[in-house]
């Protein structure tokens, strides 16, 4: 009797130790997952909190900038938020930093644009599409430009590239190659694209011309490019940086000659409204543009949406 009744607690005991001990490791396991549940929902909300609630932005009155301030106003979400305005320099400049630490950023990109062929980088999905879909790249010459050189005229009106040529050019620049180095390189490596540009145009020596641009990088490579495949062509060219808004107005007014730099529909809509009985549109030298806000790879966001309002 003794012994039966020794080996039935033995028993009792060890089964109550063991589900004592299956009690303790479910609470510990569901208290982890609970914890990670936190720490992700933290994640998330934190977001806005970790970049300061703010969309590094590039120069104020640039396209990109006016569609992140109307992203501001249109999305309930994005109460509080705010564009810092700087340069598309410095934007990329603080785009690199925190790459290289991982850290989170959202900031106002474009492509084409060398940063998507350096780093691993997404935009935002945009549900209500303040930012537009695909847009072009135009080329707009003042008028009577077409009499008074020609075949300049005429390669500007066959200027047509991908954004993956641009990117290349782009790239080589921010490797330290100066631009007109990278433009020369990208007009020799091109030979074939080139020469449709050119095809049936004579050599325009007495010609002139003013490309202006703004300075951004894509319209950096753009406007080198097709400016030294003028040179080589005979016409005398000169180039010219202005803001948005100036380099739209001296087309318009006759003070310069043309720009290949002309986003439409949305970036340079209100531009291109107030102008466009002045301009001649030559037509789109790029296809496939997008603008919107951009974020590494790495951060744990898909959607404008996902973000939370400031606190």
């Amino acid at each position: 009797m003794f012994k039966l009744n020794w080996k039935h607690l033995g028993l009792t005991v060890g089964l109550s130790l063991t589900l004592f001990a299956a009690g303790c490791g479910s609470n510990n396991d569901a208290g982890e997952t609970n914890k990670d549940n936190d720490d992700k929902a933290n994640q998330e909300v934190n977001i806005g909190k970790e970049v300061g609630y703010k969309i590094i932005g590039i120069e104020a009155g640039a396209g990109v900038v006016k569609a992140t301030e109307n992203a501001l106003e249109e999305y309930d979400n994005l109460k509080g938020w705010k564009v810092d305005t700087s340069s598309s320099g410095a934007m990329a400049t603080a785009l690199g930093q925190a790459i290289k630490k991982e850290e989170p950023i959202i900031v106002t990109g474009w492509t084409p644009h060398w940063k998507f062929a350096k780093y691993d980088l997404k935009y935002l999905e945009d549900p209500k599409e303040v930012y537009g879909g695909e847009e072009s790249i135009k080329t707009m010459v003042r008028k009577d430009l077409e009499k008074s050189a020609p075949n300049a005229y005429k390669i500007l009106d066959n200027f047509h590239w991908t954004p993956e040529d641009m990117e290349s050019v782009m790239l080589a620049r921010e490797e330290g190659t100066s631009i007109e180095d990278a433009a020369k390189t990208w007009v020799k490596e091109n030979e074939e694209k080139v020469n449709e540009w050119i095809d049936g145009i004579s050599q325009a020596d007495g010609e002139e011309i003013e490309l202006v641009y703004v300075e951004w990088d894509s319209e950096i490579a753009s406007t080198n490019v097709i400016g030294e495949v003028l040179r080589q062509q005979g016409v005398k060219v000169k180039l010219t940086p202005l803001d948005n808004a100036i380099m739209w107005q001296s087309v318009a007014n006759g003070e310069a000659d043309a720009m290949v730099a002309a986003w439409l529909p949305a970036t340079h809509g209100d531009l291109y409204e107030e102008y466009k009985d002045k301009l001649v549109d030559l037509g789109n030298n790029l296809e496939g543009a997008k603008i919107g806000m951009v974020v590494p790879a790495y951060m744990d966001i898909n959607s404008i949406e996902d973000l939370e309002p400031a606190k």
